[in-house]
């Protein structure tokens, strides 16, 4: 459980604190006081932090679904660009979206954290800790999501890694899935596109935006840089707005679509789901496979985020299409449903957008603004391949 490791690395602020610190901000249920659900019972967290496990109590006739997410400084944050609360946020962020993309209600996160052992030796580096977490607890407050439990141990490398797995339920048999869509499918998206690669381009070019943090991390590779700034003005809110509104930073505060989700899969009306974590053209790559049906995709459909068509360019020449084909970190919804089914413009406040169909076949292709039909290559995010 939380904080079994860490001996040396605690020496300024002591691990039993930090661990008290942690479980400070949870409100923990004893045994047999988790939430009632509809089926009767108690389920969620029976048992959280502070015993060598936690235990979890699914709602009757549900099956347990786990992901995993590294968040790993110099590959997903960098300390001198994303402020310590967009840290945190987006640590838990990922994981929820992936339960968001099976229909799934979270039940229970688990952090592992690894921090530099001079962090925890200074002031500037526990604060940083106490904003990482402050991130991290906004956006499961907002999500129903309690931390059960994990482990902290002193980073060997002098870099800030974080393993969160998160726990979530869905009705046994029920889960959405990549493989269950059908040629004749229709495809659709939430949200918008592309406006978290662009903010983050921007974030590069104007510096800092949360002021002085502690010691930087190296230099991310392989993010493009685009014109323009709109991350001048300060650190953004910690405080980002509520699922279905407007959110002015999709790069530091993603919002999971955990609402989507479930009413995806309560009312019946998608075939197969997955999350746009590593781009649409890479995603839509993974269902296709999955699902072995090929694809067509309407450029001129595409909900391209407000803040890509503003970048006037960037190296290679990358537009705002580029950025909302291959940008990635959308954590948007992708999924197919049958053309029989009524699919609404809006779920659960969340702009629902028609983009294209699913076909017989392999080919995945792109209708551009002409007509034309061109192949849609692969262009998102790969970990071990470098794309120019």
């Amino acid at each position: 459980m939380l904080g079994l490791t860490m001996k040396r690395a605690m020496r300024g602020l002591g691990e039993l604190a930090l661990i008290e610190r942690i479980r400070s901000g949870w409100g923990h249920p004893g045994a047999g006081e988790a939430a009632r659900g509809s089926s009767g019972g108690a389920h969620g967290v029976v048992l959280g932090i502070g015993d060598d496990c936690a235990i979890l109590r699914p709602p009757r006739g549900h099956e347990v679904l786990v992901t995993t997410d590294f968040t790993l400084e110099g590959r997903h944050f960098r300390r001198d660009l994303h402020p310590p609360e967009s840290v945190g946020h987006r640590a838990l962020a990922r994981g929820l979206s992936d339960l968001a993309a099976m229909g799934a209600r979270p039940l229970a996160a688990f952090l592992s954290l690894a921090l530099p052992g001079e962090m925890m030796r200074t002031r500037p580096g526990r604060a940083w800790v106490r904003r990482f977490f402050a991130g991290l607890r906004g956006l499961a407050g907002r999500s129903g999501v309690e931390l059960a439990g994990g482990d902290t141990a002193e980073s060997p490398c002098g870099l800030v890694l974080a393993d969160i797995v998160l726990v979530g339920s869905a009705p046994a048999g029920r889960a959405l899935r990549r493989g269950a869509a059908h040629p004749g499918d229709l495809l659709y998206v939430t949200g918008e596109l592309g406006g978290s690669a662009a903010e983050l381009a921007s974030i590069r070019l104007a510096g800092n935006p949360g002021g002085p943090s502690f010691p930087a991390s190296r230099p991310q590779t392989g993010w493009p840089i685009l014109r323009g700034s709109i991350a001048k003005g300060g650190l953004p809110s910690p405080m980002p707005a509520f699922e279905g509104s407007p959110v002015p930073h999709p790069q530091l505060y993603p919002q999971p679509r955990l609402a989507v989700g479930l009413a995806l899969l309560r009312r019946r009306l998608a075939t197969a789901s997955i999350d746009l974590s590593d781009g649409l053209s890479t995603d839509l790559a993974h269902l296709c496979r999955e699902s072995g049906v090929g694809a067509e995709v309407s450029a001129q459909s595409l909900p391209i985020h407000p803040l890509a068509r503003k970048s006037p360019g960037a190296l290679q020449l990358a537009g705002a299409l580029q950025l909302a084909l291959d940008g990635g970190e959308d954590y948007e919804l992708l999924f197919a449903a049958s053309p029989a089914t009524r699919v609404p413009r809006r779920i659960a406040g969340v702009p629902i957008t028609r983009i294209g169909a699913l076909v017989s076949g392999r080919a995945i292709t792109l209708i551009d603004s002409t007509g034309r039909r061109l192949p849609l290559k692969v262009g998102g995010w790969e970990h071990f391949i470098k794309r120019h």
